[in-house]
């Protein structure tokens, strides 16, 4: 446990909202400048199961920047803009993004799209994917990201369901080393889908330029430049802010809905509460606007609190070296950086000693926030003792729009456990149930469930897909939302995310966590990173198998490795773990926000058919696991 601070109204606060979530959030809605303010906080007889503020009118894009105008920022900095993968970078003030956002707006207005119509944008890491964001948020207009450069297939799935009027894109993304060019994959896409949009409005980058379709497809600068700036169009609290497509069970991409009022009162909330921050801080997180954590947290949260926040179009290692990240706190003087585990772990494979932090002055830095899958405690650690500042892992999910559990800056933080999210968050009345919805004793591993309502922010339902939603997160234990993660809370009330449901596995008859497993083998000090998954077994039903990337540097036998690992979890778990395999891997595969693909592991260990995702970061790493497993084979 790492007591780094003590004196936290964490307790107070969430004691607070538990005795009157309506008068707490009632609170927290005085911070947004509604057009018409709300009477009610929430009804209970609205949506799926109740809608917050339903009375309240606003629009999100005056609360994120002209607001702050008016109220004489307009030159503080409100987004910077890094790339070193082109070697640029740019700042806005608030009163410059204002504007950019007012005229491409206004661009979008004269190619009708108005407020409910949808708009998706299809953008690398750069600042028109965030003007972008915030012109539909200003018309009342639904914008839907996907990732940049995501198949075309994925991409006219997306099309199809969301059905807009307008896809803004970019000719091209830059990773390092190579171009990817968007408009073949947009093209094709268009040309697959049922239903075709009006026009196209397309960022030329110097990178890869190319011919645009007559009669469709305009230059997007040139749109913003010949357009009127459109002002702020007022809509109702429940109306759609977004959809964002997150992967189904059933193959079909499932569309998160958020909605504009619940919105922008939680993530507001959540900056001074979670963070810690407040205006004219810095927030860096390094993710991707295609990703949740990326339109709460690049985009509307550090704005609607007016921070200044950093959008990176680079990596961890390789743009050009494991410092990279630190150079980039360093120059814009970030406050708070919010990354995922897999980058930590990433920058600690090539630079284990942290040799490349000792080169930037990081004293504007004040704590380290992860979150996307579960930090395994060695990588905490290291971070930890590398910066001698807060490292808080923090659990949320797409659907949420901000985090369950956490550790809260604002509030004083309390001691943190490594390996835990945390405590829940005001606003969440998280339970661990078991399959018959029943709670488990404190300590005790079961499925993370949220006591409905659920707060503001979260998903109101699925787009076009009420009944999807009950069954998808509400069917398995009436009067909760099922999260389909695994996990306990402990006596003291942390919580600690283990892995999905579905990635419990059970050996003769023990249910065990892989989370459990891959903590022990992350302990191995030659051991970078790892993934442990469940694979079928005659005898026992199933058996854990782990793969481990070594470090870099390591040149010891992969086998002794392998022996130690599995002496590791008998000791750690014991011989109930019935752990005997570890095998050593180059990468493991991953989604392109860097979560591990355990499912797809799995399905390759039994032999099952399947498909390759769309998220995947390099789809031939799986020919080099499927080699792996087959050696493996019992």
């Amino acid at each position: 446990m790492d007591g780094s601070a003590t004196g936290s109204r964490y307790d107070e606060t969430y004691a607070r909202w538990k005795a009157d979530p309506q008068a707490f959030w009632g609170k927290a809605a005085e911070g947004i400048a509604w057009s018409v303010p709300p009477r009610t906080v929430f009804d209970p007889t609205l949506g799926v199961y109740g809608r917050w503020f339903p009375e309240g009118r606003l629009n999100t894009c005056h609360n994120a920047l002209d607001r702050h105008v008016a109220a004489g920022h307009g030159g503080r900095t409100a987004l910077i803009w890094d790339s070193p993968v082109t070697g640029r970078s740019a700042r806005y003030t608030y009163a410059e993004l204002r504007d950019r956002v007012a005229r491409l707006a206004g661009a979008l207005a004269t190619r009708g799209v108005g407020a409910g119509d949808r708009v998706i944008v299809y953008m690398p890491m750069v600042p028109e994917a965030a003007i972008a964001m915030l012109a539909c948020a200003r018309l009342g207009a639904v914008h839907s990201v996907v990732f940049g450069g995501f198949a075309a297939a994925e991409l006219a799935a997306r099309i199809a369901d969301a059905k807009p009027k307008v896809i803004v894109s970019a000719t091209c993304g830059l990773e390092p080393g190579r171009v990817v060019k968007y408009k073949p994959l947009l093209d094709a896409a268009i040309a697959l889908s049922p239903h075709r949009p009006d026009a196209c409005i397309i960022l030329q980058r110097p990178e890869s330029p190319c011919e645009l379709t007559p009669g469709r497809d305009t230059d997007l600068l040139q749109a913003e430049a010949e357009a009127m700036p459109h002002p702020c169009v007022a809509v109702a609290a429940t109306d759609p802010l977004y959809i964002l497509y997150t992967s189904g069970t059933t193959g079909a991409p499932k569309g998160i809905v958020r909605d504009n009022g619940g919105h922008a009162v939680a993530l507001l909330n959540s900056m001074s509460m979670l963070y810690g921050l407040a205006a004219g801080d810095v927030m860096w997180t390094a993710s991707d606007v295609g990703w949740v954590v990326g339109h709460s947290y690049i985009v509307y949260g550090p704005l609607l609190a007016g921070c200044t926040t950093v959008l990176y179009e680079g990596k961890p290692v390789g743009t050009p070296d494991p410092g990279a990240f630190w150079r980039v706190c360093a120059e814009h003087g970030v406050k708070v950086l919010f990354t995922a585990p897999t980058a930590l772990r990433a920058i600690k494979k090539e630079d284990p000693e942290g040799r490349h932090v000792a080169r930037y002055d990081l004293s504007k830095l004040e704590a380290l926030f992860l979150a996307g899958e579960r930090c395994d405690p060695p990588t905490a650690e290291w971070a930890s003792a590398l910066f001698g500042k807060p490292v808080i892992d923090h659990w949320w999910q797409t659907e949420t729009g901000w985090s369950i559990s956490g550790n809260f800056r604002g509030l004083g933080l309390f001691p943190a456990k490594f390996g835990s999210g945390g405590k829940p968050a005001p606003g969440y009345d998280l339970r661990v149930l078991d399959e018959g919805g029943q709670e488990v004793p404190r300590g005790q591993i079961g499925t993370l469930a949220v006591k409905l309502p659920l707060p503001p922010a979260n998903l109101p339902t699925l787009w076009h897909a009420d009944d999807r939603f009950r069954s998808a997160y509400l069917e398995t234990f009436p009067g909760y939302y099922n999260t389909s993660d695994a996990g306990m809370i402990d006596g003291e009330g942390y919580v600690s995310v283990m892995s999905r449901t579905d990635d419990i596995i059970n050996v003769a008859g023990h249910r065990l966590s892989t989370g459990a497993m891959e903590e022990v083998l992350a302990a191995h000090p030659d051991v970078a990173e790892c993934a442990v998954v469940g694979v079928k077994d005659s005898l026992k039903g199933q058996a854990p198998i782990g793969l481990v990337v070594l470090k870099a540097g390591v040149d010891r036998a992969e086998a002794d490795i392998a022996k130690e690992l599995v002496a590791l979890v008998r000791d750690r778990i014991g011989p109930v773990a019935a752990f005997k395999e570890a095998r050593v891997v180059a990468r493991l595969p991953k989604t392109r926000s860097g979560k591990i693909l355990r499912g797809t592991i799995r399905r390759i260990a039994d032999g099952e058919t399947y498909t390759v995702p769309p998220t995947i970061d390099d789809p031939v790493i799986l020919d080099e696991i499927t080699g792996v497993l087959k050696a493996a084979e019992r």
